[in-house]
């Protein structure tokens, strides 16, 4: 596993951990702008991992399918990804 990628876990189980705190939040009934507060940080750490994953992604799948002459089908594909990115 490459170093993109190991972050990008590190991230997703942060945020992980973070939703289990969030439900017990909710559950205990606590402040609802610090319950926003705590999904806002999970957004945050799930953003991170996705462009971590993304630059994995173009630094290593694009580029060897570049090299190898079939590149437009990876392009394509990071371009729906960033398309979907942009709409939200």
């Amino acid at each position: 596993m490459n170093q993109e990628k190991k972050k990008a876990l590190i991230s997703l189980k942060t945020a992980r951990g973070q939703i289990d705190g969030i439900i017990k939040m909710m559950e205990d009934d606590r402040y609802c702008v610090d319950i926003s507060n705590q999904i806002i940080a999970v957004q945050g750490h799930m953003k991170k991992a996705n462009i971590l994953i993304l630059k994995q992604h173009i630094d290593h799948c694009v580029k060897d399918a570049i090299i190898e002459g079939n590149g437009k089908e990876k392009i394509d594909e990071i371009a729906d990804i960033l398309e979907k990115i942009i709409q939200k």
